[in-house]
């Protein structure tokens, strides 16, 4: 079993290495009959997508790596977007996702004739953080943080005394990710920006930029995925998000319950369905669907989902059940118990 390290790959050095190559040896969880054994399994799997969702793939390539010395599973990071454009080009596998595919992107694949199983794999609460030195800013609601983050606050919303009266006269940091993020695309949408922010802030697919920035800006705020505070617990603070009805601060639990609102959200892989049709992929998905290998999806800090929710993921992928249940639309505000 992995060890209980949260991510230890930084991400900066994921971007310049472009893509990371897992294949290990020894033994470990197997998952179906085609990994029965674990040295017959030959092949490779592309996978490529949300930075978010690359600890999980990265955690799972290397223990479905260890049972399965024969294939190499390749784990890149372009971002959910990038991915989805890599994706629709047939250069990949399995793209991961921090928010549901759009329709403009089932469009493009439906133009190359890619047809795709869309899979929940994890629960994360994105975490807005704060400068540890920043006493003030223990709740924030997300009609505050529209303030700070909306398109009309660029060049006007530069102070914390401009988000609530007592808070100090002291300039406002902000860091997140970029554009190209389904990171970026649920939080603005969440705190109700339209999907739209200002443009005057430090924008980084690499969270590990985000950190430095916010652990070294007295006024600093930013937000991502609850991993990444986790990892990095010792140089920032939480900030608890009152969505309406009461400061309600991130954890396993709040995220797992649903408490955690509006910024609670599932992770997804989409899969090819043409590259199902190659064992080593078809495993792999099997591997990372296995309840049983679903703590390795809580030791990177995202919250697994239920055994019978999962069992519902696990009935897309034997029917291979096209499309999204999303429809092209945002995961905010859905069940996605409901929409299984």
């Amino acid at each position: 079993m992995l060890s209980n390290r949260l991510f230890s790959v930084g991400r900066s050095g994921l971007l310049l290495a472009s893509v990371l190559g897992l294949v290990a040896c020894g033994g470990g969880n197997q998952a179906g009959g085609d990994t029965a054994g674990g040295s017959d399994l030959t092949g490779s799997v592309l996978v490529d997508g949300s930075s978010t969702v690359f600890p999980i793939s990265e955690a799972m390539a290397e223990e479905f790596g260890r049972a399965n010395p024969g294939v190499a599973v390749t784990v890149g990071v372009s971002g959910t977007g990038g991915g989805f454009r890599k994706f629709c080009a047939g250069e990949t596998d399995i793209s991961g996702a921090s928010r549901p595919i759009r329709q403009e992107e089932i469009d493009l694949c439906a133009q190359a004739g890619i047809e795709f199983v869309e899979l929940p794999i994890a629960f994360d609460g994105l975490s807005v953080v704060v400068n540890p030195s920043n006493e003030f800013a223990q709740c924030l609601t997300t009609d505050e943080l529209k303030t700070m983050w909306e398109p009309a606050a660029q060049g006007t919303i530069t102070n914390w005394n401009q988000i609530r009266a007592d808070f100090p006269d002291q300039p406002l940091g902000l860091y997140g990710a970029g554009t190209d993020s389904g990171t970026y695309d649920f939080f603005m949408e969440a705190i109700g920006a339209d999907g739209e922010s200002r443009g005057d802030f430090t924008a980084s697919e690499d969270d590990n930029v985000i950190v430095q920035g916010v652990s070294t800006d007295n006024g600093g705020l930013g937000f991502f995925g609850f991993a990444y505070y986790v990892e990095n617990a010792d140089r920032l603070q939480l900030v608890a998000v009152d969505g309406g009805t009461g400061c309600v601060a991130p954890s396993p639990e709040t995220i797992a319950d649903g408490s955690y609102q509006p910024l609670s959200r599932p992770e997804f892989i989409y899969v090819k369905t043409t590259s199902l049709e190659n064992p080593a992929v078809k495993a792999f998905v099997e591997f990372y669907l296995d309840m049983a290998n679903a703590p390795l999806i809580d030791e990177v800090g995202y919250v697994s989902l239920p055994a019978d929710m999962n069992a519902k993921v696990l009935e897309r992928l034997a029917t291979t059940k096209t499309g999204s249940v999303f429809e092209g639309g945002s995961a905010v505000g859905k069940s996605l118990e409901d929409l299984l």
